[in-house]
């Protein structure tokens, strides 16, 4: 079964890497807010017949307070890729293996092996590099972008905490709720920043249709079962195919094309997520 789980998870990661591309075009014909709103209410909505009746008091107030770090991950995420291309997110959304250790150790006193201190150092150098030869505009979407990671690291962090305690089903289903009113009410009162109360053009609607179903409410029940099974630290592992992903798709269908700086750059970044967890993740094993 543990075979079966990692390809589940596989796959939620190439989805995931695809979604940089798709939500970046969505985007720039549509207000970041509103696409947030309407993924996760759709998300929310997939999931509310299954779950929505039967879920625990105390796993909705759970999942609503973890979705809410999570959904700082995504807002950051996606204002990110309106400054910065689809590979640069990608790869530096991928440090959230670096940052979901160090969330553990802050939060639940959980150690911290040398070789994540070392990816910490590297991951750095890579950032530096890769934002190095970047427009002006571009770094401030990196910089967006580390701030996502941090997120997402909490994310992982808390969920590896938490999930073995609840419904995989119900925690989903609570995270995507308070994510969808989150956003839902940011959208509502954001005025003119938050762009026109409107549906969005037809063009925009595959990218919420993927991302709200697939990418949010199918990949999210996936990962919150697969950490009942699995560590934080197996998890992480498993999720760093998600900058590969990211950098395939973004040379494939968006043309990002990294100079040799930034080559280097995203090699440090790669580097520290294999020094942070596939070799820590060996060491322990032996």
């Amino acid at each position: 079964m543990r075979l079966v789980y990692t390809l589940l998870l596989v796959g939620v990661t190439a989805v995931w890497g695809w979604t940089f591309v798709v939500v970046q075009e969505a985007i720039n014909a549509y207000s970041v807010l509103g696409f947030l709103a309407l993924r996760f209410t759709l998300a929310g909505i997939a999931l509310a017949p299954v779950f929505a009746f039967r879920i625990k008091p105390r796993t909705l107030l759970v999942g609503a307070g973890i979705g809410l770090v999570l959904a700082a991950g995504y807002l950051f995420q996606t204002l990110g890729l309106l400054y910065t291309t689809p590979t640069n997110s990608g790869l530096i959304t991928g440090l959230f293996v670096v940052f979901a250790p160090l969330t553990a150790r802050a939060l639940f006193n959980v150690r911290i092996p040398p070789l994540v201190l070392a990816a910490v150092f590297l991951s750095l150098a890579g950032m530096a590099l890769l934002a190095g030869q970047s427009p002006s505009g571009v770094r401030l979407g990196d910089a967006l972008t580390v701030v996502c990671a941090a997120g997402l690291g909490a994310h992982i962090a808390l969920l590896s905490r938490y999930a073995p305690e609840h419904d995989a089903g119900d925690l989903a289903f609570a995270q995507i709720s308070s994510m969808a009113g989150l956003f839902a009410v940011m959208w509502l009162f954001s005025g003119p920043v938050g762009g026109e109360l409107s549906l969005p053009p037809r063009e925009v609607w595959f990218a919420i249709l993927l991302t709200g179903l697939v990418a949010s409410a199918g990949a999210f029940y996936v990962q919150t079962l697969v950490q009942q099974r699995i560590s934080a630290g197996r998890t992480a592992v498993i999720l760093t195919m998600e900058p590969v992903f990211a950098a395939l798709f973004g040379y494939w269908l968006a043309g990002d094309r990294l100079t040799s700086v930034q080559l280097a750059g995203a090699a440090f970044i790669l580097s520290a997520l294999v020094v942070g967890e596939v070799l820590t993740a060996l060491r322990r094993r032996s």
